[in-house]
């Protein structure tokens, strides 16, 4: 049995095809952003504005985010809102001339794929909580008063049902009797004393 030689990872061709499946997974990443629905195939305008967004295709002077747009509309067809990933190397393609304008077109796309290579979207703008003093004392269990402070125990930990509901005690004696249950302690001591 004899095993085919590997190609050298330094061929052109070896690196192209690196380069490609690199790009495919950052386009699956970005395909699949914010949409539970979606399969990883086909990209979405919007996921295609943070895509270019947020690998800094978009640079405010050579590229921008209507020149993002307008090429997504041109690379699309006509009744679809989606682009394949065929789709999405012709609109690198395109947007990779007015990127970098001084260098040759493959040299361009290259660049563009070195842009995209590896990432993924990122989650800026993301809402963080805040520890404030009025935040922490509102959320203090130990200064709760009245029947607030009924529903959580010494630990601060919330007592569930029996803190928000009025539990019926059908012990027999009154609710505010403190030695029930020592009533046979009580007959059973007075017998025997009694006896002796």
């Amino acid at each position: 049995m004899a095993d085919k030689p590997a190609k050298p990872t330094n061929s052109p061709e070896g690196a192209a095809a690196g380069e490609l499946s690199a790009l495919e997974e950052a386009f699956r990443k970005f395909a699949v952003h914010g949409d539970t629905r979606a399969t990883g195939k086909e990209m979405h305008g919007k996921n295609w504005s943070k895509l270019c967004k947020d690998c800094q295709i978009i640079d405010g002077k050579n590229v921008t985010t209507t020149d993002v747009d307008i090429v997504f509309s041109k690379i699309k067809g006509k009744a679809v809102r989606t682009i394949t990933f065929e789709q999405f190397k012709e609109a690198l393609q395109e947007l990779s001339k007015k990127r970098f304008k001084g260098k040759s077109d493959e040299e361009a796309l290259q660049e563009m794929y070195k842009l995209i290579e590896g990432k993924g979207p990122g989650l800026t703008g993301v809402t963080k909580t805040v520890a404030s003093p009025t935040v922490s004392r509102l959320t203090d269990t130990s200064k709760f008063t009245g029947s607030h402070k009924e529903r959580f125990d010494a630990s601060g930990k919330g007592k569930g049902r029996a803190g928000r509901e009025d539990l019926v005690d059908n012990s027999g004696y009154v609710s505010g009797y403190k030695h029930a249950g020592t009533y046979d302690h009580k007959v059973q001591g007075n017998k025997s004393y009694i006896w002796r």
